[in-house]
């Protein structure tokens, strides 16, 4: 079920509780390290940079069952992390 969550929920926040999503999976998580080539230690030291979060929602934004399945799990609408990408620079 999906939370109402503002409007303008901060991008930064949004990416950050879906690279804790995507980190806590056991498909996910180390898809995302192997396509980024960091390791665990790298991605927590730089789990708050835009870059890396960035590189993360362009991950899940490339698989539509990964992006259905985060934003489900952390409560907003798979647009709202869309739209969290192109805030922070994506592409997307």
């Amino acid at each position: 079920m999906l939370r109402d969550r503002p409007a303008n929920a901060d991008p930064a926040v949004l990416a950050l509780q879906a690279l804790a999503h995507v980190a806590g999976d056991e498909a996910m998580g180390p898809r995302f390290l192997t396509l980024t080539g960091m390791d665990v230690a790298e991605l927590r030291a730089n789990a708050d940079r835009p870059a890396t979060l960035t590189a993360l929602l362009d991950y899940l934004m490339a698989n539509e069952h990964d992006l259905v399945s985060t934003a489900e799990a952390i409560g907003v609408k798979p647009e709202a992390l869309a739209k969290a990408a192109r805030a922070l620079g994506s592409d997307w």
